[in-house]
């Protein structure tokens, strides 16, 4: 398995891979490595994730943890291929799996042309071309690079319906298999009971200007100027916008009522939601958000924009708002419309946590095994059958099959 970003590096992309080792691990006769990234500036670094599953992690010199720069991709493309190469000396595996087209699509691909292991793909936004404006220098040089890796996939997954529809702008006969993110329905529940506090909203995203924070500083501050209420505005993440919004939060005076936690742990985030009254994502493009899915879980009515996600998560009216980008008046009236019904807020935050309910963890990931399963190299299947033991009882991993 290849994905340049897993926790705590990146965003997205990482979570999905996260929780999908996790039910991996519940699998007996499943093994994976995965090579990802560190912060190292020289040394790979080797680490136990589960029995049967090991994380190898090339360093790449991450400068930032929530956004990598195209040389850190560089280095992963190359140092991964590089302990790609090693691993197959020493184990055989049936399959591979690369979280995003470029650059761990790139990796598997190579794979396939040089030791004939298909691979499945899993679009997760960026990689899409046209996904992300900052991205739209590299678009034309990379995309016929991403054509053939899609090509050669013996699948390649989906995410969402909008990012099906953004594929197919590049190539239009595409197939693709659609397995949505997920969600821990367990760990994200919502809050119980009532509170006095301020009326609080909540982002959680990146400070990057895709993200359109500085969208909801405007809308909050309307808000604010129409409103005798306590409110409090709360923002989770970090990235390169953070002093942008800062200080514009000051020029718009409502930085005494805006907080900036920065980046926190997972295990951290379930609180953070059952203090909020509503969450806010107002995106120009996504994928599908996992902190969209978290805010469902936890019982939230959500805000978005009309982007990559929304149709499979947020129904206009019942569960949220669906709003055009950059339309801070319509985003000012969303928060208006909630910030005066209590019952229209229960009603809502209800409902969203009955659709995130749809998308637990171990349905989605049962999905990605039984994909990689019918792809796998046909010659691996006899001696499965066999009975050929996938470790051995010292738990030392050599030479059995291994995704």
């Amino acid at each position: 398995m290849f994905d340049n970003e897993f926790p705590p590096l990146g965003g997205g992309t990482g979570v999905v891979n996260y929780y999908l080792l996790q039910e991996m691990a519940r699998s007996p006769d499943l093994a994976v490595d995965l090579v990802t990234s560190s912060r190292s500036v020289t040394a790979c670094e080797t680490e136990r994730f589960a029995d049967r599953i090991t994380l190898y992690k090339v360093p790449v010199d991450n400068r930032n943890i929530h956004h990598a720069r195209n040389i850190e991709l560089l280095r992963y493309s190359w140092r991964g291929w590089r302990i790609a190469r090693q691993l197959l000396t020493r184990y055989r595996y049936d399959v591979s799996f690369a979280f995003a087209g470029v650059p761990a699509g790139a990796i598997s691909f190579l794979l396939r042309l040089t030791h004939g292991l298909p691979y499945v793909l899993s679009l997760q936004g960026p990689d899409v071309p046209g996904f992300e404006a900052r991205y739209n220098y590299l678009y034309p040089v990379l995309t016929p690079l991403i054509k053939m890796i899609w090509r050669r996939a013996a699948a390649v997954t989906a995410i969402s319906a909008e990012q099906e529809r953004l594929a197919h702008r590049t190539m239009p006969d595409l197939p693709l298999v659609r397995i949505p993110n997920g969600v821990d329905t367990e760990l994200f529940a919502p809050a119980s009971g009532e509170t006095t506090r301020s009326f609080t909203v909540i982002c959680v995203a990146r400070l990057i200007q895709r993200k359109g924070q500085h969208h909801l500083l405007q809308a909050f501050a309307r808000l604010r100027s129409s409103c005798d209420r306590p409110l409090q505005l709360t923002f989770v993440g970090t990235g390169d916008a953070e002093a942008q919004l800062r200080e514009l939060a000051d020029r718009l005076q409502v930085a005494d009522a805006v907080t900036f936690k920065g980046f926190l742990a997972r295990e951290q985030m379930p609180p953070i939601y059952r203090e909020a009254d509503v969450f806010v994502l107002p995106s120009q493009q996504e994928g599908m958000s996992i902190a969209l899915l978290e805010a469902m879980a936890s019982g939230l009515p959500v805000i978005v924009t009309d982007t990559g996600g929304t149709a499979e998560l947020v129904a206009q009216g019942q569960n949220g708002e669906i709003i055009p980008w950059n339309d801070v008046p319509a985003l000012t009236r969303a928060l208006q419309n909630l910030l005066n019904s209590d019952s229209l807020r229960r009603q809502m935050g209800a409902e969203s946590r009955r659709r995130a309910m749809q998308f637990g963890w171990p349905v989605l990931a049962t999905r990605y095994i039984e994909l990689c399963a019918r792809v796998m190299r046909p010659s691996m299947d006899g001696q499965r059958a066999s009975g050929r033991s996938e470790v051995d009882v010292r738990g030392d991993l050599h030479k059995e099959p291994r995704a």
